[in-house]
């Protein structure tokens, strides 16, 4: 299996949750949105990829905009990602039923919305087979993970990995 994992992050959290989903999956190549090599200016993933997460914060009830990347930046400074998991989905092509898997992080909120759901929804209309249903992972705020998070994202990743192990 050929693992990679494509995340968006503000201020940390989404990067630490991708990286421990990362060590879940037992290794995957981990890029930050804006770094990926067959990303929005090349729109396709590289040809050994059998099994693609994506993930990234959640933004105003759902996946980030330039807008909201902004005003995140004005209350709270630099952020990390200089493009979102929007854009980059949205000049993506990927192969017809490619096992596909989304997560997002959002605040413990009843009106926080989901970007793992729109992360998801997006990859099934762009032709992925998702293994298992969008995951959100709930952070205190911008900084600040506890280990538990952390240890559920790996575990979350491991199921994955094992789901994506026992469809191909």
């Amino acid at each position: 299996m050929s693992a990679v994992v494509v995340y968006e992050s503000m201020f940390g959290s989404t990067r630490a949750v991708a990286e421990a989903v990362a060590a879940g999956l037992g290794g995957a190549t981990l890029l930050e949105v804006g770094a990926f090599l067959g990303g929005p200016e090349h729109g396709a993933l590289p040809a050994d990829v059998t099994l693609l997460v994506v993930g990234g914060p959640t933004h105003a009830f759902g996946l980030s905009r330039p807008g909201t990347r902004k005003d995140a930046e004005a209350k709270f400074g630099p952020t990390i990602s200089a493009i979102g998991v929007r854009e980059w989905l949205d000049q993506l092509q990927v192969p017809q039923d490619l096992a596909v898997a989304a997560f997002g992080t959002k605040l413990a909120s009843p009106l926080a919305g989901s970007a793992a759901r729109g992360i998801a929804q997006r990859l099934r209309k762009l032709g992925g087979r998702l293994l298992l249903p969008a995951q959100d992972f709930f952070v205190p705020g911008t900084v600040g993970l506890d280990e538990t998070l952390l240890d559920d994202a790996r575990a979350w990743g491991a199921k994955v990995a094992a789901a994506a192990g026992a469809r191909d």
